[in-house]
């Protein structure tokens, strides 16, 4: 049924319209742009510092400030990138230099240090890969002895709500404290268990944790990158240990 304007000009009206509101879009999208990265910049922060055991959040529940997050990765952290065949430092590059691409094809290797007086005390490294329905991301930390896990965070998944995604809950990132992924000269292979580590091993086992209930295929996935993730960065830990 036509319109007393005609259809042309309900045509052209709901064009006018949607051509305004993807103006309005756009300019919104252009002026948050810096905000949003700048945001993406410090969740990246925040995620380091969990996986090297700071507390990122106050008594009360509070997230530290930006501030407090600048200042700890100005006074603590530094970050060095590697060479993916070779294991060395690139001198002068930083994760901003680097083309994403390189970085998710491993020829690039991001490494965060945690100093202490001057002194390394933690590295961290990023570690990401397939869960069960998604690419899971987080961060690995090491102690200085490069033998035992200091802490570990998963703050980005896709994994199903109250199975595979109690990866991101502390309760399931605590149980990687402590445990050790190098002995007497070589890499031990770490291992998220189908169940618990004490009906797995009842004799103990220091580079298991327990699974996630009814998540099996998300806890193999999990296994399966953190573990080829820190053979990849075994060139440089050596160098390290031989220091």
């Amino acid at each position: 049924m036509s319109t007393p304007r005609g259809d042309g000009y309900v045509v052209g009206f709901a064009v006018a319209v949607c051509l305004a509101c993807s103006l309005v879009l756009s300019a919104a999208a252009s002026a948050l742009k810096a905000k949003q990265e700048y945001n993406v910049e410090m969740d990246r922060k925040l995620n380091v510092l969990k996986a090297f055991g700071y507390a990122i959040r106050d008594e009360q529940g509070r997230q530290i400030s930006s501030a407090e997050v600048e200042r700890i990765f100005r006074e603590k952290i530094r970050e060095i990138i590697l060479d993916g065949e070779t294991g060395q430092p690139i001198e002068g590059l930083t994760s901003a230099d680097v083309d994403p691409k390189d970085v998710a094809a491993r020829k690039r290797l991001p490494l965060y240090t945690y100093e202490e007086n001057g002194e390394v005390v933690k590295y961290a490294i990023p570690i990401s890969g397939k869960g069960l329905w998604s690419t899971i991301y987080g961060y690995l930390a090491l102690n200085k002895d490069l033998a035992t896990i200091a802490g570990v965070t998963f703050y980005k998944h896709g994994e199903t709500p109250g199975l595979g995604g109690e990866v991101e809950k502390d309760w399931f990132q605590n149980n990687f404290k402590g445990k050790v992924i190098w002995r007497d000269g070589q890499r031990v292979p770490f291992e998220v268990v189908k169940g618990t580590v004490a009906d797995r091993y009842p004799q103990g086992n220091d580079h298991a944790v327990d699974g996630i209930s009814g998540a099996t295929l998300t806890g193999k996935g999990v296994t399966e990158f953190i573990n080829r993730d820190l053979d990849l960065y075994e060139k440089y830990f050596k160098l390290i240990r031989r220091s």
